[in-house]
């Protein structure tokens, strides 16, 4: 499995990791081995949030993971309500409880709320300084909302800006991935598949990726997954909740496309016109 460096800190992470929205909603055994495979396959990049399942994502994951713990990078996110000076710091407290670990290897604000940015990312600082979170970051951030954040954060500390990002939706090209190269932030893909609306073998751009994926033994999602993994500085987390799908997932690791297959998605899934706002899920 490829690595990217995670922003300007020292550390790296699997271009293609493991995703955890909704995953209350499978089966748990089902979903432990999916996620077990994933290791087993490099996909060490494990990515939840305080908000998934109201916790119970999280308390899913943490033993799930088990004695395994030192071999993944494991991310979680602090609700935006949350995100005060005290109240982050609580929440992490509160992750680190239910993940049955004693440290984040990065910590996200989930996306912008109304509590001082400063705040949270002292209370980010602190959480560095106390061996409780490695690297910090941000999620659902416009480029606008990226550079204040960088600006108030100490120089390369803000490791990664998470973000939607699918063939259906490509608005990040337009500002967000551009001002994450010139910053330094690496851009992390979430709900790179769309959220259930893959396209499918019928639909003319799910014929093009089948034709992709076809001669060259792997599905579409992994075809997908590699038109997003095309730009330097991008990784992404999808979600799969069964062990065949997460290991579909991560032959898109080692999958670069051609200058001709880019040219075809491009065609079929154009990148469209920048909206006023960053779409989000």
């Amino acid at each position: 499995m490829k690595e990217r460096a995670l922003g300007r800190t020292r550390a790296s992470v699997p271009v293609v990791g493991q995703g955890t929205w909704d995953m209350e909603k499978a089966d748990a055994a089902e979903a432990t081995r999916a996620l077990l495979a994933g290791l087993d396959a490099g996909m060490t990049h494990v990515d939840t949030a305080e908000m998934y399942g109201s916790g119970r994502v999280e308390q899913w994951l943490g033993q799930a993971i088990g004695s395994r713990r030192d071999e993944v990078f494991l991310a979680s996110k602090v609700l935006p309500s949350n995100a005060s000076r005290r109240g982050t710091l609580a929440a992490c407290e509160r992750s680190l409880k239910r993940l049955a670990t004693d440290r984040l290897d990065l910590y996200l604000l989930h996306w912008p709320g109304e509590h001082p940015l400063a705040d949270t990312i002292a209370a980010f600082e602190e959480l560095r300084a106390a061996g409780k979170v490695r690297h910090y970051g941000v999620s659902n951030f416009d480029a606008r909302e990226l550079r204040e954040a960088v600006r108030l954060a100490p120089e390369g500390r803000i490791a990664c800006n998470q973000v939607l990002y699918h063939l259906e939706e490509r608005t990040i090209e337009h500002r967000v991935l551009p001002t994450c190269r010139e910053l330094g932030v690496t851009l992390v893909a979430y709900s790179p598949f769309g959220s259930g609306r893959f396209p499918g073998p019928r639909t003319k751009g799910g014929k093009v990726l089948h034709e992709i994926a076809e001669p060259r033994g792997v599905s579409a999602h992994a075809v997908a997954l590699a038109f997003l993994l095309r730009h330097e500085g991008v990784v992404a987390i999808p979600k799969a909740a069964k062990a065949d799908h997460v290991l579909a997932n991560a032959a898109a690791g080692e999958l670069v496309l051609t200058p001709d297959e880019i040219e075809r998605i491009d065609a079929v899934f154009p990148l469209g016109p920048e909206p006023a706002s960053l779409p989000t899920i």
